[in-house]
C-alpha cells in the first residue's frame, strides 16, 4: 500500500462516516424503533436494491467465491445466478404477505402464525447464527484479505473492520446502513471490475481482458462448466444437475426470503411496489457478481501456474486468492480496490449488527421487559446489543474459522442443517392453513435430526442433495403432524384473499429479461 492508496482509503472512510452521520441526523424528534430498525419505512427502490447487494456481497462472497473460482471455476456462480430468480419470487409472493402484516422481523411473523414458543426458538437461532457464523465469517475472511495486501495481522485487520462498522452504523440504524450502501455498491462494482480487468490482462501478458478470457477458456475449459460430472473432485460441493434441481434452492429461499438482515431492507420500503422494484434491481445486479468475483479467481489459477502469483500460498489456502489478486493493481487503483473490499465487508457487518439488534430488542427484550419503557430506551438497547455482538464475533472468529480450507462452502453446508426447516415452516405458514405450532416444532427438530442422521449414515452424499431430501421430508412431516394435531388458533392462518400478488408491467418485463439472460448463460456454459 503506497501513500496514494492510503489517502484514497482514508478519504473513502471519512466520506462514508460523514454521509452516515448526515443521513442519520435528527429530524426534530427522537428516533423511534421504526426509525432505527426499519428506516421509518421510507426506503425507495434504488436504496433497497443497492443495500441488498451491499449486505450480501461481503468477504464471504468476495473472498470465498474467488477462492472457489480458483479451485472449482464458474460452477460456484450458481450461488449468485440462481439467487436472481429467487429474488423475483420473493418479491412477487412473499413480500405482499410480510408488508400486509406490517412486521419488523421474521420471528414476529412466526409469532403471529404459530405462537410465542416458535418465535422465541427461532429468535435465539438467528441471533446465534448471525453472531457466531455470519459476523465471524465476514470478519475472518476480510482479515485474511487485508493481511495479504497490507501485511498487518489478521486480528488487527478484524478489529479495525469491526470498529469502522460500529462507528458509522451504530447511531443511525438501518437508514444509515441502507443509504450509505448506495456508495458502497458503486465502489464495490468499480473495484471489482478493475480487478477482473487487471487479472485477465495479466493472463494475456498485456494484450487485454478479452484475450485473457480466451486464454482461460482454452487452458482451463473445465473451469467454465456450470454443471460438474460425478468424476469432478468438487462434485460433493456442487453435485452436477442437483445444483439446479436440489437443495441449493432451499438455501437461496432461506437466505433471500427469510433472513432478517437481508429482508429487513424490503420491510423498510415506503410501499410494496417500491420493495418489489428494489428486489428486481438487486436481481439484475446479481447477474454481474460472478464477473467481478469468480472470473478473477479462475484467472488466478493460470497466473499461479505462470508464476505471477504465489502458487504455494493459493494451493495451501484458496481463500487468500482475492488478496493475492489485489497485489496486481498499481498504486492508486489498489487503493480503490481495497476501499471496495472494505465497503463490502463493513456494509455486511453493519447489516448483521442491525438485524441482531432488531431481533433481540423487538422479539426478546421487548416481550419480557417493562411495557412502560420509551421508544428511545429500546433504540439504546439495540445499540448496546449490536456492539456486544460484534465483540463476541471478534473473539470467536479465529477459533471457529481459522482451520477451515474453504470457509464459504463450510458455512453453506452447516447452514443447510436448519435451512430446510426454516423454509418449510414459512411456506406451510403462507400456503397451508392447517399448519400449526406442533407442525412447526416437528419440522424444526426434524430438520436438524434428519440432517445429522444423513451426515453420519451417508457421509459421501453431497450436502446440496441432502438438503433437498430433508426439505421434501419436512413438507410431508409438517402436513402429517398438522393433520394429527389440533387446528391452529383463530387468526393464525394467513388469509390470502385480501393480499394482492399482482406486479407492475416494469417488474414483469424485468423478470422475463432476467430469466432469458440466465437461460442463455446456462446454455453457453452447461
Amino acid at each position: 500500500m503506497t501513500t496514494v492508496d492510503i489517502v484514497i482509503v482514508a478519504l473513502y472512510g471519512i466520506g462514508l462516516f460523514g454521509l452516515a452521520q448526515w443521513v442519520s441526523r435528527d429530524s426534530g424528534h427522537a428516533k423511534t424503533t421504526e426509525d432505527y430498525f426499519l428506516a421509518g419505512r421510507t426506503l425507495p427502490w434504488w436504496a433497497i436494491g443497492a443495500s441488498l447487494i451491499a449486505a450480501n456481497i461481503s468477504a464471504e462472497q468476495i473472498i470465498g467465491q474467488s477462492g472457489q473460482g480458483f479451485v472449482v471455476g464458474l460452477a460456484i456462480a450458481a450461488y449468485e445466478w440462481q439467487a436472481a430468480i429467487v429474488l423475483l419470487i420473493v418479491a412477487k409472493y412473499f413480500l405482499p404477505i410480510f408488508l400486509k402484516r406490517e412486521i419488523y422481523t421474521m420471528p414476529q411473523f412466526l409469532q403471529t402464525r404459530y405462537g410465542t414458543g416458535v418465535k422465541s426458538l427461532m429468535s435465539f437461532y438467528w441471533i446465534v447464527l448471525y453472531t457466531a457464523v455470519n459476523l465471524t465469517a465476514v470478519l475472518w475472511l476480510g482479515g485474511l484479505a487485508i493481511e495479504s495486501v497490507t501485511g498487518v495481522s489478521v486480528m488487527t485487520a478484524m478489529t479495525s473492520l469491526a470498529a469502522f462498522a460500529v462507528l458509522y452504523s451504530l447511531y443511525g440504524g438501518l437508514k444509515a446502513v441502507a443509504l450509505t450502501d448506495i456508495i458502497q455498491v458503486v465502489i464495490l462494482i468499480l473495484g471489482g471490475f478493475a480487478i477482473t480487468w487487471l487479472a485477465l490482462d495479466a493472463v494475456s501478458s498485456g494484450d487485454g481482458a478479452i484475450a485473457g478470457l480466451a486464454r482461460l477458456s482454452e487452458e482451463v475449459p473445465g473451469h467454465f462448466e456450470m454443471i460438474l460430472d460425478d468424476s469432478h473432485p468438487n462434485y460433493s460441493d456442487l453435485p452436477g444437475i442437483w445444483t439446479l434441481l436440489g437443495g441449493l434452492w432451499v438455501l437461496h429461499f432461506s437466505y433471500w426470503g427469510f433472513n432478517q438482515y437481508i429482508i429487513q431492507r424490503a420491510l423498510g420500503a415506503e410501499s410494496l411496489a417500491e420493495a418489489q422494484k428494489g428486489l428486481a434491481f438487486a436481481a439484475f445486479l446479481k447477474l454481474l457478481i460472478p464477473v467481478i468475483v469468480v472470473v478473477p479467481g479462475i484467472a488466478a489459477l493460470v497466473l499461479a501456474q505462470d508464476g505471477v502469483l504465489a502458487a504455494e500460498v493459493l494451493n495451501d489456502k484458496s481463500d487468500r486468492t482475492y488478496g493475492e489478486l489485489m497485489t496486481l493493481a498499481p498504486a492508486g487503483l489498489r487503493g480503490l480496490v481495497f476501499a471496495a473490499l472494505i465497503a463490502a465487508i463493513v456494509s455486511s457487518l453493519a447489516s448483521m449488527m442491525n438485524s441482531i439488534a432488531t431481533i433481540f430488542t423487538m422479539d426478546i427484550y421487548r416481550q419480557y421487559s417493562d411495557a412502560r419503557h420509551s421508544e428511545s430506551h429500546y433504540v439504546m438497547v439495540g445499540r448496546i446489543v449490536a456492539f456486544v455482538a460484534m465483540l463476541m464475533a471478534l473473539v470467536l472468529a479465529r477459533p471457529f474459522l481459522g482451520g477451515m480450507e474453504s470457509a464459504f462452502q463450510t458455512i453453506q453446508e452447516y447452514t443447510g442443517f436448519i435451512a430446510p426447516g426454516v423454509v418449510t415452516i414459512f411456506l406451510l405458514g403462507f400456503f397451508y392453513q392447517r399448519a400449526n405450532e406442533a407442525s412447526a416444532y416437528a419440522v424444526l427438530v426434524g430438520s436438524v435430526a434428519a440432517s445429522l442422521a444423513l451426515k453420519v449414515l451417508m457421509p459421501d452424499m453431497p450436502f446440496v442433495l441432502r438438503i433437498w431430501l430433508v426439505f421434501l421430508a419436512n413438507i410431508v412431516l409438517g402436513v402429517v403432524v398438522a393433520r394429527l394435531t389440533r387446528e391452529p388458533e383463530a387468526g393464525q392462518p394467513v388469509l390470502l384473499s385480501d393480499i394482492h400478488f399482482g406486479t407492475t408491467q416494469g417488474f414483469n418485463v424485468s423478470a422475463i429479461a432476467i430469466g432469458l439472460i440466465l437461460v442463455l448463460i446456462y446454455a453457453a456454459f452447461w
